[in-house]
């Protein structure tokens, strides 16, 4: 099983006693599992000074991390750009493999959890001195060719459905514990499905990407895009007609019903009951 950890560098919402910013070095496990217990996975969390902010001290901070796990992960997301080249040389310093992406779910929920109950506790802490981290909005890339579905459409199952997602015949995906997010069994959940006879290539491209969502975009034209790294995106579909632009509304209606947990589906026709790709997704709250 791949082991996917999600990383952050950066400085917190606390001053050291000569009034300097304290950085924190945060890693946690990516669940790729939708029935995984995220209780259960692996946090580590670091302080360090100002005058440590470098590559050198972060890659001393994931050796360490290795250590307490007992275990070298497969790679390392990030989501951070202003760090990205501190980042990417820390890690390979570590001889780990690290992406740019927005798919740092759980790294996101455990830093909120720590702005509400570990910061404020600390000694030096200053409430709202920190920036929410913003992704820039750059224009689709149009989709090889090769890799246009023939025919898409949107479609929603209930959140206890997704539960079973373990058991299904999936070539190229990733899930994780919707369950932390508390919806009822009854949420329809939304999901987009392309299909196409490319299927299987399809998906294994997709699988080479960080998937982080799927969204109605009117601002370069009405179309669904697929967002995907830090900054990518691609149009998937355009919408022609008005039927297809209530679709995509209902579609973005229904992500917010369901918190933003939403999916992507990859198979050869409607006909098929096994899925080339199949991607749980989730919208940044």
């Amino acid at each position: 099983m791949t082991i996917i950890w999600e990383l952050d560098f950066y400085s917190r919402p606390i001053v050291d006693e000569n009034k300097k910013k304290v950085w924190e070095v945060l890693i946690c496990e990516s669940p790729t599992d939708v029935g995984a217990d995220a209780s259960n996975l692996f946090h580590y969390a670091e302080y360090c000074s100002n005058s440590q902010v470098n590559s050198g001290q972060l890659s001393e901070a994931i050796v360490k991390a290795i250590a307490k796990a007992g275990i070298t992960p497969d790679r390392i997301r990030f989501f951070r750009q202003s760090m990205n080249n501190m980042i990417t040389k820390a890690c390979s310093d570590a001889g780990i493999p690290c992406q740019p992406s927005r798919r740092t779910y759980m790294l996101n929920q455990w830093m909120k959890e720590r702005s509400l109950t570990v910061y404020p506790l600390e000694e030096g802490y200053q409430a709202g001195s920190n920036a929410t981290v913003a992704f820039p909005l750059t224009p689709p890339q149009p989709m090889q060719d090769a890799l246009i579905a023939q025919q898409w459409g949107t479609v929603a199952l209930e959140a206890s459905a997704l539960s079973e997602m373990g058991d299904w015949k999936i070539d190229f995906g990733e899930a994780y514990p919707i369950a932390q997010l508390e919806l009822a069994p009854g949420t329809l959940v939304p999901g987009l499905i392309l299909y196409s006879q490319r299927s299987l290539a399809i998906a294994a491209w997709m699988s080479g990407l960080e998937l982080a969502s799927v969204r109605y975009d009117m601002q370069d034209g009405q179309q669904l895009v697929l967002e995907t790294g830090v900054i990518d995106r691609w149009a998937l579909a355009q919408l022609l007609n008005m039927p297809l632009q209530a679709e995509a509304r209902q579609f973005e209606d229904r992500k917010k019903e369901a918190k933003g947990v939403h999916f992507l589906a990859i198979q050869s026709s409607p006909d098929s009951e096994e899925f080339a790709g199949f991607w749980l997704l989730l919208d940044a709250q």
